[in-house]
């Protein structure tokens, strides 16, 4: 038997979180054919365009091999673009097309609508120290992992 309930781990807790607002967000992009992963990765587009994919992949949570698949599908279905960088010719930097900006306002208009529901459940005070609560979570998983390293 475990000596730690799995109702009393955190991470459980904190998992079905994540779980349920993925599926809330498919279920709201599906529309604009848009997977999580490809909207992540369009919403930092436009705020960073000419981003490498590795730094993408970061901010986005992924592996580098997982952010190529996502950019591969982005460009076939011609969302995106990705050129050579000027200097650095081994990197690829990676721009939103026309066309994917109008996916990506139609996506960010369904993405939106869960964010605004997700934050309306709590008070400015409960959102303000959830975040607050979460940033520690994540420091102190990072600082548990680069000492196991």
């Amino acid at each position: 038997m475990t000596t730690l309930p799995a109702s009393e781990r955190l991470g459980s807790h904190i998992k079905r979180a994540e779980q349920a607002l993925n599926a809330a967000k498919h279920a709201a992009l599906k529309p604009a054919g848009l997977t999580v992963p490809q909207y992540a990765a369009l919403l930092y587009l436009s705020e960073k365009p000419g981003i490498s994919a590795a730094a993408l992949a970061r901010l986005c949570g992924v592996t580098p091999p997982t952010m190529n698949t996502v950019l591969k599908n982005l460009q076939e279905r011609g969302l995106i673009e990705r050129t050579p960088h000027e200097w650095h010719r081994n990197i690829l930097e990676t721009r939103i097309t026309e066309e994917g900006e109008a996916v990506m306002a139609q996506a960010d208009g369904a993405a939106v609508r869960v964010e605004r529901a997700l934050a309306a459940e709590f008070t400015e005070e409960e959102r303000a120290a959830l975040v607050g609560l979460l940033g520690r979570c994540a420091a102190l998983l990072d600082s548990v992992r680069a000492a196991g390293q």
